[in-house]
């Protein structure tokens, strides 16, 4: 599975946006871009993609931000993937061999239902999930 920069950033600042979710607070991109080290200016667009796909919105003013519009543990990493990428997974790629041979026919069917699964898995993950493993995460680092 390959991940984009574009999309593993998206991630962050879903991430980010929903560790403050309970606080009603809206988060700056600066904090997100210097807490992870990501360009300010592709997370503009980043965040502008997410809102434009309903998972965000934003406020205005010096005490702007944005802000997830639904629960952390009802947007999934599939839903943000799709929503910056087009897709989860998706191969996309025509074989180089004959589409005709059937050796072709079968490795395509299969990376199709392997699509499938990841999509499907994807899909099961939360953002609150991934918080609550961010959390097990710091607290196991105090015990090294």
């Amino acid at each position: 599975m390959k991940i984009s920069a574009k999309t593993e950033y998206a991630c962050i600042a879903m991430l980010e946006l929903a560790a403050q979710y309970e606080s009603g607070e809206p988060v700056r991109i600066r904090r997100i871009a210097e807490r992870h080290a990501v360009p300010p200016r592709f997370l503009v667009q980043i965040l502008l993609q997410l809102k434009g796909a309903g998972l965000v919105s934003s406020v205005r003013g010096a005490a702007g931000g944005y802000h997830l519009l639904n629960p952390p543990g009802e947007v999934s990493l599939g839903e943000v993937m799709e929503a910056v990428d087009g897709s989860t997974g998706e191969n996309g790629k025509a074989s180089s061999a004959s589409p005709n041979s059937p050796a072709v026919k079968v490795l395509t069917q299969a990376w199709q239902e392997v699509a499938s699964v990841e999509r499907e898995m994807l899909h099961k993950i939360s953002l609150a999930d991934l918080l609550d493993r961010a959390k097990m995460q710091d607290e196991q680092m105090y015990y090294i």
